[in-house]
């Protein structure tokens, strides 16, 4: 078993799919947590990752099945609430921040291969990964500090996903989150008074600081993907796959191109990659109809964007994105005019 004091009378406890945060006294807990959630006074805040193989329907029809005999292995039999994962409790990080006044400790399980885009719609057929967090910090907070501080850890989350440009899997916009994260902000209740916790306060700017590594580390363990992606991977999230894209382009006269030969174009043309990947940005900004006010319309700026007015009778069937259209079209004419 894996042990690592966080605080006086507060470790961290790791062992096979189960990790905790324990406290010899109570912890006063602010949770989303499935198991026991809400305002709590708990000893333990625990994760719980479901084995590998271990049967969703098991899991759904009794969760705490799963819950209260992986808290045994911990010793743990009463006075606790658990957040459970799907990811790999092993790749676990943590991350700590202290000050003369407090300190912040954040905890963090990740993965988003479900990712989602929170107030869309969606379909739930089977989930990978979730985010976990735990804050504990090592101080005497208000509740509605908790609360804030819960708020603080979600918002740096989020922009973990932003950053490594992670996108949902309904709709292809920017990710917010997992279909199935949950945060738990935990204290021992000693030490100085903490009244704020938003990402401007000294211990919010810590809990922002710890989250954002804590998640990241996490997140890169378990799925390391994330950071080896290719151009036509992020279009592919964006629900732009290379198919797609040929099928689309193939209905421009004189532009009819095969997937394979698409992709050959862009494996050989690093300045065409850059312009697509550029143009996918810009194509978020037209989704959200973010046009800037010293631009005169989205049609101009698409054609400025690659220097070629688009024919609209043949460009108008074809279902792409504006500057993905754009810019396609300008790789595909080049690459066929210096053959």
């Amino acid at each position: 078993m894996e042990q690592i004091d966080l605080a006086k009378d507060v470790k961290l406890l790791v062992k096979e799919n189960v990790l905790a945060v324990f406290c010899d006294n109570a912890l006063k807990t602010v949770s989303s947590a499935v198991y026991n959630g809400g305002h709590k006074q708990v000893k333990a805040v625990l994760n719980v990752g479901v084995p590998e193989g271990y049967s969703d329907r098991s899991l759904h029809l009794d969760p705490l099945k799963l819950i209260t005999s992986s808290a045994a292995k911990l010793g743990v039999t009463k006075d606790y609430l658990s957040m459970v994962t799907a990811a790999k409790i092993s790749n676990y990080s943590l991350a700590t921040k202290k000050t003369s006044d407090f300190s912040v400790s954040v905890i963090a399980t990740a993965g988003c291969q479900h990712g989602e885009s929170s107030g869309e719609q969606m379909e739930i057929p089977e989930i990978f990964g979730t985010i976990n967090i735990i804050v504990f910090i090592d101080a005497d907070p208000l509740d509605s500090c908790m609360v804030a501080a819960l708020i603080t850890a979600t918002e740096a989350k989020s922009t973990v996903l932003r950053d490594l440009d992670l996108r949902s899997r309904y709709s292809g916009d920017s990710a917010t989150g997992s279909i199935t994260d949950s945060v738990t902000v935990a204290s021992n209740g000693v030490g100085k008074h903490l009244v704020l916790a938003g990402p401007a306060s000294k211990v919010g700017k810590a809990i922002g600081l710890c989250t954002k590594q804590a998640v990241r580390e996490a997140l890169l363990k378990q799925e390391p993907f994330w950071a080896t992606r290719t151009v036509l991977d992020r279009l592919k999230e964006r629900h732009l796959p290379i198919e797609k894209l040929a099928a689309e382009l193939s209905k421009i006269d004189g532009l009819a191109v095969s997937p394979e030969e698409l992709a050959k174009i862009l494996q050989q043309n690093t300045q065409a990659k850059t312009l697509l990947l550029a143009a996918a940005k810009m194509d978020d900004d037209y989704k959200k109809n973010l046009l800037p006010t010293d631009l005169p319309d989205w049609a101009a700026a698409s054609e400025a964007f690659c220097g070629e007015r688009p024919n609209l009778q043949e460009h108008g069937t074809v279902d792409l994105p504006p500057f993905i259209k754009a810019a396609l079209t300008k790789i595909v004419k080049s690459f066929q005019q210096n053959l």
